[in-house]
């Protein structure tokens, strides 16, 4: 079967299950309406970051389709704005992850020996770390005593950026222990043996022949790692640690709404419920692609 016949097959699998098919259009209806956030505010004639004290707190209507917040912006541009952080986070270091677990992983499985040993305990020391401590302490570093400018370290995008590379950098142990074990497994088929007879240097074989064949196993936990990142990203901005104000993400959003929860408590119902949905339906479509992906799922 060619890689397209694969493909098609895979997509129908995983269209024929129920929850990922309906997570995967909710999940591809808030990357749209994420991305369409500044033409849907300019549509509307909405600023979701002018604040307008004599309008806090106004129930919902036709100019505030979700009412606004404590400073009179509007609520559904903002969870809008938001969510696009929030995903940007969480896609964007679960693809770093990916590629920092793999490269380890790969080379762990293939190589073996000392190199194996080392890199599978340093991967342990980092599974064995108190995460959220760890991340509470990484992201409370000031970049400026690290050199970094402060007009660059003051700006939304570097905030961004960091939060990207923290919740990357403690989310990659997963992958490059999946794709380890999927090396292992890879190096002792035909192909690879193939391959080394011919000549082919490790790397050639590590990245052409072997994590090409690992690619299903790492899409799935790619996938199942979003969520657990979104979930990261909205824990340190809940601190105060994330992403910062005037910059909106669910997780500080939650921040501002936690000491008006008797006087409004839909600004914490409507973050909290979209990292709830948004975190269980990218669990669900992973949970798809399992299915999907496996070959023995067909006869099942």
């Amino acid at each position: 079967m060619t890689a397209a016949v694969l493909g098609r097959s895979a997509w129908s699998r995983l269209l024929r299950h129920h929850l990922a098919r309906v997570s995967l259009i909710f999940l591809v209806v808030m990357v749209v309406l994420s991305l369409a956030a500044p033409l849907i505010a300019e549509l509307r004639g909405v600023d979701p970051t002018q604040t307008d004290l004599f309008r806090r707190f106004e129930p919902p209507s036709g100019q505030f389709w979700l009412g606004t917040d404590d400073l009179g912006r509007d609520l559904f541009q903002r969870l809008l704005d938001g969510g696009r952080v929030s995903m940007l986070v969480g896609i964007s270091g679960a693809l770093l992850s990916a590629v920092l677990g793999a490269v380890i992983g790969v080379t762990s499985g293939y190589l073996g020996g000392r190199l194996d040993a080392f890199l599978m305990r340093f991967t342990d020391g980092v599974i064995s770390l108190p995460l959220l401590p760890l991340l509470i302490v990484v992201a409370a570093i000031d970049p400026r005593k690290l050199g970094v400018p402060a007009e660059l370290a003051q700006s939304e995008t570097f905030s961004l950026y960091r939060i990207v590379v923290i919740v990357a950098l403690t989310g990659w142990t997963t992958v490059a222990r999946l794709v380890r074990a999927e090396t292992l497994s890879l190096k002792a088929r035909d192909f690879t043996r193939a391959a080394q007879a011919l000549g082919a240097t490790p790397e050639r074989i590590m990245f052409r022949h072997i994590l090409p064949n690992a690619t299903g196993s790492l899409i799935v936990a790619t996938t199942l790692s979003v969520g657990a990142l979104i979930l990261l990203e909205s824990t340190l901005s809940f601190l105060g640690l994330g992403i910062q104000p005037p910059a909106a993400s669910w997780g500080n959003m939650l921040t501002g709404a936690q000491e008006l929860l008797q006087a409004a408590p839909m600004l914490a119902v409507w973050p909290g419920l979209l990292i709830f949905l948004t975190v269980i339906a990218f669990n669900f479509v992973g949970d798809g692609l399992q299915d999907a992906l496996d070959p023995r799922s067909e006869r099942r």
